[in-house]
């Protein structure tokens, strides 16, 4: 639990000054690149004070100058800043509304133009959801998405959610799965003891939506991707069947 607090204090340590000097700047010149990459500057170091090593592989793979939509699975609550650290360029996430109330983060997340997502949320809301994602992507930010909406219990993939794969088809920007493991038993769910180690994060090879007939068969490809970047164990009985 120590290491815990000790991470806490170094984020906290960076973040408040950031803070102060970055979002009046952000305001005053419509630029948030500075207030986006110092904060990605600050989850690497937050990373670092932890103890976690990180294993990327396949970054080579990302498209260059053409925004995508990022789609990883999700095991532990460091999945976020262990894989937005290591993005190109900017990208907007999805993420539930109430984080948006946090004092601080919740209006950098704003600046950064995130978009909020209610959890079992009606049509409505999650038609609102994609056309910020698709104006987004328009603009040149990346999206990334953790495609089963939640994070997995004993770290097996869940099945995926089909507001993404509604997004990939009416965007028609490429899919780049994304594997992520290790990070479930360095803060396992239910547990706030921050544990060092180290994380793994594997980007796959880009898929074209346009290359697909139906909405299911893009989620299989993409699906039997992130599994292959797996260990064996987290893919699941069926890693090429689940739909929600």
């Amino acid at each position: 639990m120590i290491r815990t607090l000790f991470v806490f204090f170094v984020i906290v340590l960076l973040a408040l000054p950031a803070a102060f000097v970055l979002i009046p700047f952000t305001l005053l010149s419509g630029n948030v690149g500075p207030l986006y990459a110092t904060g990605n500057w600050i989850a690497r170091a937050g990373l670092r004070a932890a103890g976690i090593r990180m294993c990327v592989e396949g970054r080579e793979k990302i498209p260059v100058g053409r925004a995508c939509i990022f789609m990883a699975n999700h095991v532990s609550n460091l999945d976020p800043p262990v894989l937005l650290s290591h993005l190109p360029g900017r990208t907007s996430i999805f993420l539930k509304r109430s984080l948006l109330k946090l004092p601080i983060l919740g209006y950098a997340f704003r600046l950064a133009q995130f978009i909020p997502v209610d959890r079992g949320g009606d049509v409505k809301s999650a038609r609102q959801a994609v056309a910020g994602a698709v104006h987004a992507l328009a603009s040149g930010l990346h999206i990334t998405t953790f495609v089963e909406g939640q994070r997995s219990r004993d770290g097996r993939l869940l099945a995926f959610k089909k507001g993404p794969f509604y997004l990939a088809n009416d965007s028609g920007a490429l899919c780049l799965p994304v594997s992520i493991h290790g990070t479930e038993k360095l803060l396992p769910r239910g547990s706030a003891r921050i544990r060092p180690g180290q994380a793994h994060v594997v980007f796959h090879d880009p898929i074209d939506p346009a290359q697909y007939a139906t909405r299911d068969e893009l989620m299989q490809a993409v699906r039997a991707a992130i599994a292959a970047g797996l260990p064996e164990w987290m893919r699941g009985a069926d890693a090429a069947s689940g739909i929600s």
